[in-house]
């Protein structure tokens, strides 16, 4: 599943992860740290939306 930030339009995607920020790939949404942020606007997961 994919998520969108709606702050910047950058794409969380659960297959890819976000490794800079030690998110692994596979890891689902749920199962991010609450304090994660958009690695490109640092906004938290409350901005994102399923796309």
């Amino acid at each position: 599943m994919k998520y969108e930030c709606e702050a910047c339009g950058y794409i969380y995607d659960e297959a890819v992860g976000d490794p800079d920020s030690g998110i692994a790939p596979g890891t689902k949404w749920e199962d991010i740290p609450e304090d994660w942020v958009c690695p490109m606007c640092g906004v938290g997961k409350e901005t994102f939306s399923p796309v």
